[in-house]
């Protein structure tokens, strides 16, 4: 970033940081020297993305962050505080939902795979070694089913430990630094779920008057919510497993009977339900407050809900454990009702959310919102299914592992019942789902086919009079053609998220309505269903399970190769931008580092200098640099122009979260700064323009540049040039201009002496 391989830190530490040039470490105390160009920093995190080895662990919380970006996806709303408020609690409840998906699914493999069904199965358990002291036919202390169940129950609740943990720690880590203090607070409700993207009819007017929601004081802080949200999230997981273990136990003891009192059953399941529904009100009661920095905690709340969770299953576990000397473990446990119910919780949730979605849609309606306000519907149906073909994927592959050459639940030489019917279900509507892709996908080849030959004459034209050369104008065309697929991913997602929820409910529907895997279903409907239902349950089983793995091996992959781990660190680039709002254990928002880091070096830089300042960012940078100048004071802001490239702040951004960058904070953001300008490229899958020119305003577009820079050979650049795409804007020459333009646009330095120019750079090293 700064061309020059002598760096030195100048504040920061090892996770993120600002650099400079060695020459220019104490450029303002040297003013004499450094008079004639601007003095470049820049800002890396690369270290809050793509560190350490442990993040590749979090490809493992991918369901809980998509269903976080849902949060941020809903429609501007001004005005409608009761709709944001209902939009926020049902994200809120679907990321309860995948939490308790999870952890049952975890309940599934150790409890009633592994310690009821193939522990208490002698051909299952003579297989496994390891489980020779869990056998029903050793008649060891530990044989009696719950007992099994007890020990089991170890695995579900460390894995609920281990969410717990990492999301305290990450918080500590990555969040906990506390946004710049200043006194030009916010004006609007202290409302933990309005939407101030927008000033209302009512708002005072001119600028800094109203803060759009990214500049306001609290956004950046969320950690009262938060923690909130893992006491409710740590509670239910806990709650999960304690119902699991409690259930069997409670089922011997009311219809068998044995030494144990049926009472006991019952008010460990009464507190069960007591805690769920007190975990249920916390995560409904109270959102995001934004328009101050919120620095209090619920600390009864956070220390005795998890811990009241805690003593049920230990009390669970105790009643579980308690001698039945007659109880022998058959068939499978009673999961697979519970399993339907929490799919069907989730359509119910997921089609709500999208009726207030619609209805704040109309309200204010924006043109190039992602599916007419349903983006972040969408986006949560694609969470649930992520989230089932994880749970799915899971109990498949440990159920054939555990059966060896039989198949679990098919009776052909199977010796065990295998995972709920509904997974079995949910496994065969894979391909159908992936037959429906097919159209979409090919319907996109076509039309990028046919763009990139419609696009071949215009292509020379630019670079005429330059003599055609029909493989490079191919070339080129195609890239720009490739670089519009990135519009039409919104189609993508609709087709994906609309045929999840019907097929889910669909299988829903089957499961519940014949108790069988779809291929025993079939039998007697004809040869040709029948095969045809066989073929789906174990294609799509094959399928789940293969691409669990491959999830798992390419987390194995980025832990050892940096490489791979700076491509995942992309991936968290865009997902872990936004705050955990809807949910605690997703991987944590680096932003919340970032944003404050660069809104304090650019306070203190010009309140010292009061010096001139370009903030420059690239790709997702410039999504942090825009973040970092609405943090400013409106004194501050006036002082710095911004200058962006290869920028997704509108193309993506402002589609996919309209509340927080669409037309009306990015035109507020350009009224608020000096001057802005935005470098953008056609062959660039990411970058765009912005769009927020007027009438009496020309915008801040530049573009689009050309890529590449000589068609042919010159005798400037007499070797062929690359096409850049979404990389290398610097080595454009516009770049060099527009920053010089905009210096010389911020006015001569205040007259101060011993005062230098002076640059701030943000954006991704590559190192």
């Amino acid at each position: 970033m700064l061309g020059d391989p002598r760096t030195v830190r100048v504040t920061g530490d090892a996770t993120a940081a600002l650099y400079r040039r060695t020459e220019d470490a104490h450029a303002e105390e040297h003013p004499g020297k450094h008079r004639d160009e601007p003095i470049a920093e820049a800002y890396c995190w690369s270290g809050l993305t793509s560190g350490n080895g442990s993040r590749a662990l979090w490809l493992l919380l991918l369901p809980f962050m998509v269903v976080n970006l849902a949060h941020w996806m809903r429609p501007t709303a001004a005005g409608r505080t009761r709709a944001v408020r209902l939009y926020g609690v049902l994200v809120r409840l679907v990321a309860l939902s995948l939490t308790v998906l999870l952890t049952a699914a975890a309940c599934e493999v150790a409890l009633d795979l592994v310690a009821w069904q193939c522990a208490g199965t002698p051909a299952c358990s003579e297989r496994r070694s390891w489980l020779g002291f869990l056998s029903s036919e050793q008649g060891g202390w530990w044989s009696q089913p719950g007992r099994r169940l007890a020990l089991a129950a170890s695995v579900p609740a460390a894995l609920v430990t281990l969410l717990w943990y990492l999301s305290n720690r990450t918080w500590s880590a990555y969040e906990s630094q506390r946004p710049l203090d200043d006194t030009d607070v916010a004006i609007g409700e202290d409302d933990p779920g309005a939407d101030h993207s927008a000033p209302g009819p009512n708002a005072p007017r001119g600028p800094g008057a109203v803060r759009p929601a990214l500049g306001r004081p609290g956004f950046w802080y969320g950690r009262r919510l938060v923690a909130r949200l893992r006491a409710a999230h740590t509670a239910a997981g806990f709650l999960t497993v304690a119902a699991c273990v409690n259930a069997a136990a409670a089922r011997h003891d009311r219809t068998a009977g044995g030494p144990v009192p049926e009472v006991l059953g019952a008010a460990i399941t009464a507190g069960i339900v007591l805690g769920a529904l007190v975990a249920v009100r916390v995560v409904c009661r109270r959102g995001r407050s934004e328009r101050i920095r919120d620095t209090r905690l619920d600390g009864a709340l956070i220390t005795y809900l998890p811990g009241s969770a805690v003593v049920l299953l230990a009390l669970a576990v105790v009643h579980a454990a308690w001698s039945r000397p007659g109880w022998e473990s058959s068939g499978s446990l009673p999961g697979d009702t519970a399993f339907r119910l929490l799919a069907l919780g989730q359509a119910v949730l997921v089609v709500a959310l999208a009726s207030v979605a619609a209805g704040l849609y109309r309200r204010n309606p924006e043109p190039r919102t992602t599916l007419y306000g349903l983006g972040g519907p969408a986006v949560a149906t694609l969470a649930c299914g992520l989230g089932g073909v994880m749970s799915g994927g899971v109990a498949q592959r440990v159920a054939d592992w555990l059966d060896g050459p039989g198949t679990p639940g098919m009776g052909r030489g199977a010796v065990i019942e295998g995972p709920p019917v509904l997974l079995s279900w949910q496994a065969s509507v894979i391909p159908v789902l992936l037959l429906l892709l097919i159209v979409p996908v090919l319907h996109l080849v076509v039309r990028t086919a046919r763009t990139a030959r419609r696009l071949g004459p215009a292509v020379e034209a630019e670079y005429a009079p330059e003599p055609p050369d029909p493989a490079r104008t191919r070339r080129i065309a195609r890239t720009r053609a490739t670089a519009e697929l990135t519009d039409s991913a919104p189609g993508i997602v609709a087709v994906v998220s609309a045929a999840t929820l019907l097929l889910g409910a669909a299988a829903v529907v089957g499961a519940w309505a014949c108790g069988e895997v779809p291929g025993l279903a079939a039998d007697g409907a004809g040869p040709l269903v029948e095969s045809a239902a066989e073929a789906a349950q174990s294609t799509g089983s094959w399928l789940i399970g293969f691409g669990f793995i491959l999830f798992v091996a390419g987390g194995r992959r980025a832990y050892r190769d940096p490489s791979a781990r700076r491509t995942i660190g992309i991936l968290w680039d865009v997902g872990t931008f936004w705050p955990r709002a809807a949910h605690p254990f997703a991987p944590p928002c680096y932003a919340e580092r970032a944003v404050p880091d660069l809104a304090s070096r650019m306070s203190a830089w010009t309140a010292t200098t009061r010096g001139r300042l370009v903030i420059s960012g690239h790709s997702q940078g410039s999504v942090l640099a825009a973040s970092a100048v609405w943090q400013l004071p409106a004194a501050t802001r006036r002082q710095v122009a911004l200058l962006t490239y290869g920028s997704p702040i509108e193309r993506l951004y402002g589609r996919w979260f309209p509340a927080y960058f669409g037309p009306v904070p990015l035109l507020g953001l350009h009224r608020s700064v000096h001057c802005w300008r935005n470098l953008w490229r056609a062959t660039d899958p990411i970058g765009g323009p912005v769009r927020i020119a007027t009438d009496q305003d020309p915008g801040v577009d530049r573009g689009p540049l050309k890529d590449p820079l000589a068609y042919g050979r010159t005798t400037r650049l007499p070797l062929p040039e690359p096409i850049l795409g979404h990389s290398d804007y610097q080595a454009d020459p516009a770049f060099a201009e527009e920053r010089a333009a905009l210096l010389a646009e911020l006015g001569p330095l205040v007259p101060r002496q011993a005062e230098p120019d002076a640059q701030t750079r943000s954006g991704r090293s590559s190192g």
